[in-house]
């Protein structure tokens, strides 16, 4: 796990050396362990690198093999690194290292663009081909990790943070108002390639792109999920899939303990996390390290769910550090935790995620978490409402959304204001698209390959990696995800949602966790909004900055002053902190 950054250009001058060391010094946190620059002309590459595996000075970054003339940059894990290399040393390919990285330089050299076919694992990564001048940007199937990137007077820019390409400089930090559209509709979902800054974009998930020397793109799409069932998938039993599920995740679990240090769980307590406990305890784990995290009650609203974290880690035996925040010390780091967002995100995981890891950093450099098992199983309480849907686009917009296109015109200042409802129009086409004709199925596909990759994943990614932390998500097993994508919906939404993947789970923990309500991580202080944070929101609302850039209409900010609580979105998130945030992370970013 590591940062990337680089710059190449095209025709006869040379890159900015200075631009990517300002860019890799700005991801110090994403590797504290190393930091490299490498130069070749038109091309400079640069790495932070975190050692996870292979400690020694060979797996050093950028990476460069003059026999193939590749040079490589790459953050991530590939979890069969040692099978594919096993595959490469018989076609006689020789190492001199014994890290994964090297196995993507030498598999690219012989698969070429078909290399990341072969990866299981999280990657995001940058190729140099000495001979052809082409450069490829590639990033793994569900964006886990993160790849952005900047072109402007024959130059690109590309980085692991949108922070740290604005570190780089000669970035137009103008407001994309399309990105703001999907922010403010889409509970601050913003779909690739779009960002929040017109000048940065990012690559999307599953996604080759290749750069001529003459500047010439190309991109190819890799990898898509598709829910297209056989005449036996739509026969099986539910007993039949739940021993499939459990097969596949026991395998999901057992590959991202592939490290050369140890490996622990964050524990929140749910059937998610739980079962990554139960499983890796099942394979043998002793003083398997887990950690939880809770927060101070506020308006009556508890803010931790240690007791279901508690029976776990106590049924498991594990090595388990519970954390408590009171409200004083969570707003003390919020501004940090916002200044280490990669994009602005709106959820309360985000404070939570950032102490978490925090406090995670200082026993342990690798995690696993229960990411993406809701996307990909049905647990979400808008799935059961598309089955039947007359217009399954009406009825998600209905469950999800936070404003309605009209509404979200009366909240911003027209100079913000788009021709037409750029989130409703996404979500049409997605529907749209081929390989998925229920509804439900049409709900599930977006939501892992749109919504999980800018919201879930990129919380987890920005907040882990801020304190040098990796985190793994065995749910999005791209071959776990082919399989659960089968999976008829029925036995999906069984339960209240997830009910094969909690069948699953009676064979493995204890019910308590299972049959329990529906939790989310709560952070009520962030939800009521008040005292000392109602003054912190106002003030950034009302600050030069803010007025200067004139994003909401000051009517709207007044109503939500005078009665916060008042004002709660579909997803039970609070409409002042959402606009707080987006003025706040700017402002972070000196934008």
């Amino acid at each position: 796990m590591c940062g990337i950054c680089g710059e190449f250009v095209f025709g006869a001058e040379v890159a900015n050396t200075a631009r990517v060391e300002r860019m890799a010094h700005q991801m110090a946190a994403r590797g504290p362990d190393a930091m490299g620059v490498t130069t070749r002309g038109r091309v400079s590459f640069g790495h932070r690198r975190l050692t996870i595996i292979d400690l020694s000075e060979r797996g050093t970054q950028p990476m460069q093999d003059p026999d193939l003339g590749l040079t490589l940059v790459f953050n991530g894990c590939i979890y069969n690194y040692k099978e594919l290399r096993e595959e490469l040393s018989a076609k006689g390919y020789r190492f001199f290292s014994s890290s994964d990285t090297e196995v993507i330089l030498k598999s690219w050299a012989e698969w070429g663009d078909k290399a990341p076919e072969k990866f299981h694992g999280m990657f995001a990564f940058a190729v140099h081909h000495h001979e052809t001048g082409e450069v490829h940007l590639v990033r793994d199937r569900f964006g886990i990790k993160p790849l952005y990137y900047s072109q402007s007077n024959g130059r690109v820019a590309f980085a692991s943070t949108l922070p740290a390409l604005l570190a780089g400089g000669e970035i137009d930090t103008s407001i994309n108002r399309i990105a703001l559209n999907h922010y403010m509709s889409w509970h601050a979902v913003v779909p690739a390639p779009h960002t929040i800054l017109n000048g940065v974009k990012k690559l999307p998930a599953a996604t080759i792109r290749r750069y001529d020397r003459d500047g010439n793109v190309t991109d190819r799409v890799y990898w898509a999920p598709s829910f297209e069932r056989s005449v036996e998938d739509e026969e099986r039993s539910m007993e039949e899939w739940r021993d499939m599920v459990l097969s596949g995740l026991r395998t999901s679990v057992d590959r991202r303990m592939i490290a050369d240090v140890p490996v622990g769980v964050l524990l929140s307590g749910g059937v998610d996390s739980s079962m990554i406990v139960g499983l890796l305890a099942e394979q043998g784990q002793q003083g398997l390290a887990t950690f939880s995290i809770g927060f101070e009650a506020a308006n009556g609203e508890r803010g931790d769910e240690f007791v279901y974290s508690d029976l776990i880690a106590k049924h498991y035996g594990t090595n388990h550090t519970k954390i408590f925040i009171e409200s004083s010390e969570m707003q003390k780091h919020l501004p940090d935790a916002i200044a280490a967002m990669s994009e602005p995100m709106v959820s309360y995981d985000n404070i939570g995620f950032y102490l978490l890891s925090r406090e995670v950093s200082k026993h342990i450099r690798v995690v696993q978490s229960g990411q993406g098992a809701d996307e990909v199983f049905g647990g979400y309480h808008w799935y059961p409402k598309m089955v039947g849907a007359n217009s399954p686009v009406e009825a998600y917009m209905d469950a999800f959304f936070d404003r309605s296109f009209d509404q979200m015109r009366a909240h911003l200042s027209k100079d913000y204001w788009t021709d037409r409802d750029e989130s409703r129009a996404f979500v049409e086409q997605h529907f749209a698209l081929s390989g998925a004709t229920d509804p439900v199925d049409k709900a599930l596909r977006l939501d892992t390959n749109v919504m999980l990759v800018d919201d879930p994943v990129k919380r987890v990614d920005s907040h882990t990696m801020a304190w040098s932390l990796e985190a793994r998500v065995p749910f999005l097993d791209h071959e776990l995800v082919e399989l659960a994508n089968r999976i008829p919906s029925r036995h999906k939404l069984a339960h209240e949602g997830k009910g094969v993947l909690k069948e699953a789970a009676r064979l493995v923990v204890p019910s308590e966790v299972i049959d329990r309500p529906k939790g989310y991580f709560p952070v009520p202080a962030l939800k009521y909004l008040e005292g000392s944070y109602l003054d912190m929101v106002r003030d950034a609302l009302s600050s030069q900055s803010a007025r200067e850039r004139g994003l909401f209409n000051q009517g709207y900010l007044d109503q939500l002053f005078a009665n916060p609580s008042d004002h709660i979105t579909k997803l039970r998130g609070s409409e002042l902190w959402q606009v707080a945030l987006l003025e706040m992370w700017l402002q972070s970013q000196e934008v």
